[in-house]
């Protein structure tokens, strides 16, 4: 089994979701009480959302880049960045380290195309929905149409992540904003939805929504489970 090799704190919330559901996916691969083989640099998220929000792209970017290495020096077989954002970083995080890198975009885009689906929403913070670094990669690299909120749905979505899930807060209104959110992006032709935010599994499920949903969290976990396991 592969050491898998993840950059978390982004939120921490979401990172004992990758935790969790890494190790129980491994043991439902590998039965017995196997659980899978894990190193984690956890950051101080509260730094992050300072650089993310000053525009500090390049500070942000030396966080990321030293915690990739210290994870390939710490044993790490591969790297992979738990959270959407900050994959906004993803090429110079993989040109850092000599051991592969598993692109969230990437899993989450190849599962969307198997199901044959062409025409995508993409719900996230603001820098995931509206920069390029990754709806751009879902169209260059694999065809897709994106779709994104309108900008004052744009600030809702962005709002309740930093301000809610981000600390572990789940109402059941903001559940109600996003799931009308989600309605307005099919009703625009939508055949499914991106949890591009990796808290947003805590808020949305797939019983939530009347198409399908691709929870990058989920998937992310899925694809690194699966790659560990990989003789």
């Amino acid at each position: 089994m592969k050491t898998i090799g993840m950059i978390g704190g982004m939120s921490w919330e979401s990172s004992a979701l990758y935790y969790q559901w890494c190790n129980q996916i491994v043991n439902q691969e590998l039965g017995g009480i196997h659980s899978a083989k894990i190193l984690m640099y956890s950051v101080d998220f509260e730094e992050i959302k300072r650089l993310q929000f000053q525009n500090k792209w390049d500070e942000a970017t030396l966080q990321m880049v030293e915690a990739a290495k210290r994870l390939e020096a710490g044993g790490a077989d591969f790297i992979m960045i738990c959270t959407n954002t900050m994959h906004k970083m993803a090429r110079e995080v993989e040109a850092s380290v000599s051991i592969p890198f598993l692109h969230i975009a990437d899993a989450t885009a190849k599962r969307i195309v198997e199901d044959g689906c062409s025409k995508v929403a993409l719900l996230g913070t603001a820098f995931t929905m509206e920069q390029d670094f990754y709806k751009g990669r879902l169209t260059d690299q694999f065809g897709l149409e994106v779709l994104i909120p309108d900008e004052e749905d744009r600030n809702t979505v962005h709002e309740i992540i930093y301000q809610e899930l981000c600390a572990g807060s789940i109402r059941e209104e903001s559940k109600q904003k996003y799931i009308q959110i989600i309605k307005k992006l099919e009703a625009q032709g939508a055949e499914a939805v991106i949890l591009g935010c990796t808290e947003i599994t805590m808020l949305i499920q797939a019983e939530d929504c009347t198409i399908p949903v691709y929870d990058t969290t989920r998937i992310h976990a899925e694809s690194a489970v699966s790659f560990a396991l990989i003789e």
